[in-house]
């Protein structure tokens, strides 16, 4: 911790962290326990979409504004935002941006 002050809460934190670990480490030594590292596999790392690695294509039917589309499109963006569908609300949010380029 990295401060100016020692509050008191911070004290109380520091000092159960001190009580813990005197706990584990007489644990330790009476069960004759070496603390290791845990070593784990290399998992594979997330890969990051950006915007210009997806190619949006969104087809208006005849009778379709465009500002309708997009508002109903910003809506259900939303929506899947609220519920923590990340990935559906980038792809619309990106479909929105597509649309906007036709009117600007």
């Amino acid at each position: 911790m990295y401060a100016d002050e020692l509050t008191e809460s911070m004290e109380k934190a520091i000092s159960e962290t001190n009580r813990r670990r005197k706990i584990q480490e007489e644990y330790n030594k009476e069960h004759n326990i070496t603390p290791k590292t845990i070593t784990k596999s290399i998992r594979d790392t997330i890969k990051i979409t950006t915007a210009e690695d997806i190619e949006v294509e969104y087809k208006l039917e005849k009778d379709e504004d465009v500002k309708d589309v997009i508002a109903k499109l910003t809506d259900e963006m939303l929506k899947y935002a609220a519920d923590m569908e990340f990935e559906k609300a980038a792809e619309l949010r990106d479909k929105i941006k597509e649309l906007e380029k036709l009117i600007n």
